[in-house]
């Protein structure tokens, strides 16, 4: 044989041995063909674990659900494993407990204090996958929720702890008992295309992201109880380099929300192109009926919440639009641990934003005393509340409750239907525009403890006999230009504060005002300046 055909036959056997070996790599394991039965109703927990071990150790592969319904408990997934649920098939959590074992990571957080079991869990591992476009149901509704202990035996529906290079996608995930997804300090983590309802249980969460590193959240819907799309720290690192596009977020608590845990922080996220509304059915289990915030910025355990931009996101029906705090509930990571000492909040910008049908109760951004919040800057907001607010609710004091759990309605009616402001440095508000559905007499806007405040083009509407559209308490250093209030026979600002100072108003617009400002007794004559308003008679 010549030396050309011997080459040509070892090339030829040699594609064949690649070819065999590729395509058994790449073949499915049936969990059929280990036993499973799909019928919904023989537990198939040892046979699906078969298959998955089985394709780990041919070096990874696919493992396929197809044919009907499988009945399980917890399935432990392996490196190099694609969990592959067909269109029509069911991956239907057990409703026992003891199919279930507890599993308490080698990396621990908060919540391993009170809940470590799964229907699906992974720890160390790399380049999994669940896929398709079957279910997967956790039959969470009949997993008994314990007042005295909240968060005990309610499996999550899928757990993953420190993996790497995860991907969720196309998958319908239903009726968890607890979380639907919990992924905890986890890198490369892909969610795509899934469909989350889960309604069936407390603390239904749509996914938690937590204490991970280079995540995308992209074409999902998410349908929750609790909250929607959750960025949570219970472990010291921080959730980070996160992006989170073209969603669909509906939920009775926070349909996006950074929090509460926030021992590690939350840095470099930005979340884009989503719609956000109330649930379309009737309340079940927690929060509120329309739900809470839109969009939930939470740092109060500690940690540091920096560089986050939220872009071209619609809102309708929610209680309150933006909410955004920074408190020190202090709460460690670990039990036995020193609380955590106080974190910052800071370099958040939200353009873009259109919200309907809102609650009176009114935005908050609020830190502490000595802890402010820190270059916020919200341009072209468009926000449409209900109104009705009574003119006694301009005048309440709102306490700090620095250690209160928070949520958007802490604090009750605020004393402004749009924006209340506390402690806060660096605030910059540009194209801001409030509508109330009925009069409301409370102010458009109060910044109490604002230092650098920049307002340009606010358009706030206004109600006969309604206080003042501005009211600024302790501002230092305020630039209000390019404002073009309607408030016939009403007040423009109206200034508080011994500490106010540096107030500029340059560029306004305010010829249809009743009174430019009203100065408290306290303020210093030097305190507010005026340049270049068009004012009535045009003067």
């Amino acid at each position: 044989m010549s030396g050309a055909r011997r080459g040509f036959f070892t090339a030829l056997f040699l594609f064949f041995i690649t070819a065999s070996a590729s395509a058994a790599k790449d073949a499915a394991f049936d969990v059929r063909d280990y036993g499973a039965r799909p019928d919904g109703k023989t537990l198939g927990t040892e046979s699906i674990q078969q298959a998955v071990d089985a394709c780990a150790a041919a070096g990874g592969g696919t493992v396929l659900l197809a044919g009907g319904k499988f009945l399980t408990g917890t399935i432990y997934l392996k490196s190099h494993v694609t969990l592959k649920i067909d269109a029509g098939a069911v991956l239907l959590g057990s409703t026992a407990l003891r199919d279930y074992p507890r599993n308490v990571p080698a990396v621990r957080s908060y919540t391993d204090n009170y809940v470590n079991q799964s229907l699906i869990a992974g720890e160390d591992l790399e380049n999994v996958a669940i896929v398709g476009r079957g279910t997967i149901d956790g039959q969470g509704a009949e997993f008994k929720w314990d007042r005295e202990h909240p968060y005990v035996d309610r499996p999550y529906g899928i757990r993953l702890v420190n993996c790497r290079d995860v991907l969720i996608e196309g998958v319908h995930l239903q009726n968890s008992a607890m979380w639907m997804q919990h992924y905890l300090a986890c890198e490369q983590v892909t969610l795509r295309g899934i469909t989350v309802w889960n309604h069936s249980n407390h603390n239904n969460d749509g996914v938690d992201i937590d204490g991970c590193k280079d995540v995308t959240i992209a074409q999902c819907v998410f349908d929750s109880d609790d909250d929607a799309i959750t960025m949570k720290s219970t472990l010291d690192r921080a959730t980070e380099n996160v992006a989170i596009s073209d969603c669909v977020a509906r939920s009775f608590c926070n349909p996006i929300k950074m929090g509460t845990e926030s021992n590690g922080g939350f840095v470099n996220i930005a979340i884009s192109n989503c719609v956000v509304t109330s649930p379309g059915h009737p309340r079940t289990f927690g929060g509120s009926g329309r739900g809470l915030a839109g969009i939930a910025l939470e740092l109060v355990d500690g940690g540091r919440l920096d560089g986050i931009t939220i872009s071209n996101i619609t809102i309708k029906g929610v209680s309150v639009p933006i909410f955004m705090r920074l408190a020190n509930r202090a709460r460690p990571f670990k039990e036995g641990m020193p609380a955590p000492g106080m974190g910052t909040l800071k370099n958040v910008m939200v353009n873009n934003i259109v919200a309907t049908d809102v609650s009176p109760l009114g935005c908050s951004i609020t830190g502490l005393p000595e802890h402010p919040v820190e270059n916020v800057s919200l341009n072209n907001i468009q926000l449409a509340f209900e109104g009705g607010g009574e003119a006694d609710r301009a005048a309440k004091e709102v306490p700090e409750l620095p250690q209160q759990y928070p949520e958007s309605g802490m604090f009750g009616q605020l004393p402004a239907y749009g924006f209340y402001c506390r402690h806060v440095k660096g605030l910059k508000l540009g194209n801001v525009t409030l509508r109330t559905a009925k009069p409301d007499l409370r102010h458009a806007l109060v910044c109490d403890d604002v230092e650098e405040l920049a307002i340009e083009g606010l358009d706030a509407v206004y109600a006969p006999g309604a206080a003042a559209i501005l009211h600024l308490i302790q501002t230092r250093g305020a630039l209000i230009r390019g404002c073009r209030p309607r408030a016939s026979g009403g007040t423009f600002l109206k200034l508080e504060g011994d500490g106010s100072r540096d107030v500029v108003l340059l560029g306004n617009d305010l010829s249809q005002v009743g009174k430019i400002a009203e100065t408290a007794p306290d303020v210093r004559p030097d305190a507010l300046s005026q340049s270049a308003n068009l004012v009535a008679g045009g003067r």
